[in-house]
Parts: C-alpha cells; sequence; structure tokens
C-alpha cells in the first residue's frame, strides 16, 4: 500500500488534474440539480438569470447562498447578509484546517490560496479521501466541472425553472443526497468504526433538529459544533496509532 501511495504521490500534475476532473463529474450532476432549485429562488426574488449565475460564480455554498438569498428578499442591509453568510460557512473553515493537513510543506502558498477558493463540503469529502498528500491540481480538475455545474445550474433555473411543474423543481434537490450517500458508503462498508460514527453523526444531527435549545441554532452552528464534537471524539476514541502510520508512509522513505 506505501509504493502504490508514493507512485500516486510522484505522478504529474496533469495525471492528478485529470484525476480531479473525473471523480468530479458526479459531483458537478449533483450540483447542476440542486443549483437548478437555487436559481428558481433567485428568480423569485427577482434576480436575473445573470445575476444568478454570477451569484454561484463568487459563492461556492449552496446553503450561503440561500441564506444571502433570504436576505434580500426581507429587504435587509449589506452587513447582516455578509454577517449570515459568514455565519452559516464557518464549517469551510474548519475543513481547509483538515485540508492542510494533507497538503505538505512543498505547497506554495498561491497553491493553497487557490485550493481554499473553491473548498465545498464535495469536494472537501474526495480531497480527504486522496491517500498521500494533495496535490492542488486534484482539486483545480474537479472545480473546473463541479464549478461551471453549479453555475450552469442556478442559471438555467433562473432561466426555465418557472416552466417545470413544482415536483419536479423539488424532485432536483434530493441529487444532492444521493450524492453524499456515495461518498460515505463504501469506506463505512470497510470500516465498522466509520459506520459507527456516520450512524451516530446521523443521530446526533437529528436530535439537534428537535431538542428545544438546539434546534434554535443556526444551520452553519450546528455543523460546526458537530463536527469538531463528533471528530474529537472518534480521533481521541480511536486514534490512529504510529504503527499504522509508520506502514503507510513506508514507501515515502
Amino acid at each position: 500500500m506505501g509504493e502504490t501511495m508514493r507512485a500516486e504521490e510522484q505522478r504529474g500534475n496533469g495525471f492528478w488534474y485529470r484525476k480531479g476532473l473525473r471523480d468530479g463529474i458526479p459531483i458537478a450532476m449533483g450540483y447542476f440539480a440542486v443549483a437548478f432549485t437555487l436559481g428558481i429562488t433567485a428568480k423569485n426574488i427577482g434576480m436575473t438569470p445573470v445575476q444568478a449565475a454570477v451569484s454561484s460564480m463568487l459563492l461556492h455554498a449552496s446553503a450561503g447562498q440561500y441564506a444571502a438569498m433570504t436576505v434580500i428578499a426581507s429587504g435587509t442591509g449589506y452587513l447582516e447578509m455578509v454577517m449570515t453568510t459568514l455565519i452559516v460557512n464557518l464549517r469551510y473553515l474548519l475543513m481547509s484546517c483538515a485540508l492542510s493537513q494533507k497538503a505538505g510543506s512543498e505547497m506554495r502558498m498561491g497553491h493553497r490560496m487557490a485550493v481554499s477558493h473553491y473548498i465545498t463540503d464535495e469536494i472537501f469529502g474526495i480531497a480527504s479521501a486522496v491517500e498521500g498528500k494533495l496535490n492542488p491540481f486534484y482539486n483545480y480538475g474537479a472545480a473546473s466541472v463541479a464549478g461551471p455545474g453549479w453555475t450552469a445550474g442556478t442559471f438555467l433555473g433562473a432561466l426555465l425553472g418557472t416552466a417545470l411543474p413544482d415536483r419536479i423543481g423539488r424532485a432536483f434537490g434530493v441529487a444532492l443526497y444521493g450524492m453524499f450517500m456515495a461518498i460515505i458508503i463504501p469506506p463505512a462498508k470497510k470500516s465498522r468504526i466509520i459506520c459507527g460514527i456516520v450512524a451516530a453523526s446521523m443521530l446526533v444531527s437529528y436530535l439537534f433538529s428537535v431538542l428545544p435549545v438546539a434546534k434554535e441554532i443556526s444551520e452553519g452552528f450546528k455543523i460546526i459544533i458537530l463536527t469538531v464534537v463528533i471528530a474529537g471524539f472518534a480521533a481521541w476514541k480511536f486514534p490512529v496509532h504510529e504503527e499504522a502510520k509508520t506502514e503507510a508512509e513506508g514507501g515515502e522513505q
């Protein structure tokens, strides 16, 4: 396994770009479906298709965009929109910190900044699953197909969404959940620990949505709290032992 990891790490940037491009295609398909419903929302609050598309080009977060559009629809000021979007998207700070541990000291600051510009839940998921050090061109490949899928979906949703029946429009939103399942099921099938953590995460997330005090917390803070608590507990209870690290990194020496 160490030799395979070392061989992949020594591949060129072109290999990693193509690999990211391939892994990003399912994400782009899911993004298109979800962004289509986002485009319908943008249309309903008075945004033009071009304005909706530009918002998707600049803000790579569905929850953040929905929150921003809600604030726009309510007619409140820019400061509230900025603060709302910041709170909802705080989880990406944790994702960036996690990916920085896979980047390695040889990744230049310019690449780090470029990678951080397009960290989404799904791209974070596939980038975290890459064995060994993370090549920035893997993220570039995934983003180069996922980004246009998100933008195109938003544009077409704002342009054509109102012509579709409501049931079909709502059905597009299911695609993203299927994509999340495709990300978590393979590792969960290989490890009982991961399977248990996933199940516990789902249960605690549900409890946070129904308990009197917890359900009042914003979605962004819920994700941050659950991520820190569950990931911290898993790291404390099921640490990666030095023997496993040595075996995995043996090929690099």
